[in-house]
């Protein structure tokens, strides 16, 4: 039996995906009842989420390792069979939900490796082996947005593969990608592809922002500056809700949709709260409209769950308020675009580490199986 929380913020229609895939939570059924229980209806991963799961040496990892260790694997193609594994049985479980949904949710995320974040032939060649591995409808493959990676994004959806894209932070660079998207979907069209089979989110990331806007606050130290932390973050998400609306209702889209394409939904990523004198929930009840995502850690699924009251859509209708919001930081002297910038960078910095950090951990497994890797 669904959660009355969860299950009054599908009815509003947000889809609830879970940021966070490991083997113990596919072979424990602990995925399986989230998505009967918390009305979880898709997955994403990434880099850090990965290296997590590797890190605390799972022992449903060791029969793999052995067996890629025996085969001479170098640390590089372990990952991308581990990783590929456990996406494409999460891709089985959702598989039902994707077939009931018209593959709008039971959407698995896998991401291409970060440290081709500026590198947009490489990212490309990169997906398509992703989606080649994994072999899904429902799979999506994560590109980030760099300037580097919008080339990817549209070349990627040109080859009739499905797309999230990643650490979008930016308004500009969230029109940026919508552009992307739908150039993709016309050079899909090109190439015979059927539009309706392709699909994608804007992951817009949220706290983020707060995080290192409030910081800038409290340097200023005003009452005045004291008045605006916590607000950035869903001020950000609305308003890039506000574009999604303008953009997916333009001449350009209805004449894809007309073929059958399906829009790119705006995914509300970075959603658990940093600042504890913030409502654990707020960019779960404060993000609440049509046709989004919000993919959640399992501590913020829980406390949705928990006490997640939903009063219905939040975001439309507030884009006024919104924007007087980034007047009133632009007036204590927030340099918006040098906040979005930093963060861009310092994500896939982050990113870039987690995959470090993973290839570590795979390495060490890969020794300790008796195979030494190049």
């Amino acid at each position: 039996m669904s959660n009355p929380h969860t299950q009054a913020l599908s009815d509003a229609g947000v889809s609830i995906w879970l940021d966070d895939l490991s083997r113990s939570r596919l072979t424990t059924g602990s995925l399986k009842k989230l998505i009967g229980e918390q009305n979880v209806v898709g997955v994403t991963t990434n880099p850090s989420i990965f290296a997590a799961a590797l890190a605390k040496g799972d022992a449903d990892y060791r029969e793999q390792v052995a067996e890629l260790a025996a085969a001479g694997a170098d640390v590089d193609e372990a990952v991308f069979q581990i990783t590929t594994h456990d996406v494409t049985t999460a891709c089985d479980l959702f598989a039902p939900v994707a077939t009931a949904s018209q593959g709008i949710d039971g959407r698995v995320s896998i991401e291409v490796d970060p440290r081709l974040a500026h590198d947009a032939a490489g990212t490309v060649a990169e997906a398509k082996k992703l989606h080649a591995k994994v072999d899904r409808e429902n799979v999506l493959i994560k590109i980030p947005a760099t300037v580097e990676g919008l080339e990817a994004i549209t070349a990627t959806l040109a080859e009739g593969i499905s797309v999230n894209v990643t650490l979008i932070f930016s308004l500009e660079r969230y029109r940026d990608v919508i552009n992307a998207f739908m150039t993709g979907l016309e050079q899909a069209k090109d190439n015979g592809h059927d539009l309706s089979k392709l699909h994608s989110v804007a992951s817009f990331f949220v706290s983020r922002v707060d995080t290192e806007i409030d910081k800038r606050l409290d340097a200023v130290g005003t009452e005045a500056a004291t008045a605006l932390k916590g607000k950035a973050g869903l001020a950000n998400a609305r308003l890039a809700y506000q574009v999604f609306e303008e953009n997916f209702s333009s001449e350009r889209w209805g004449v894809l949709a007309a073929t059958g394409a399906r829009p790119q939904r705006p995914l509300w990523a970075s959603t658990g709260v940093k600042d504890p004198s913030l409502p654990d929930t707020l960019y779960v009840t404060g993000l609440v409209a049509p046709q989004v995502v919000n993919t959640m850690p399992e501590k913020t699924l829980d406390a949705t769950a928990d006490h997640g009251e939903i009063t219905g859509d939040t975001i439309t209708g507030t884009y006024e308020d919104s924007n007087q919001v980034l007047d009133d930081l632009a007036a204590q002297g927030i340099d918006y675009n040098d906040v979005v910038a930093q963060l861009e960078t310092e994500g896939v910095d982050k990113f870039e580490v987690a995959w470090g950090e993973l290839l570590a951990d795979v390495r060490s497994a890969l020794e300790s199986a008796g195979q030494a890797p190049a």
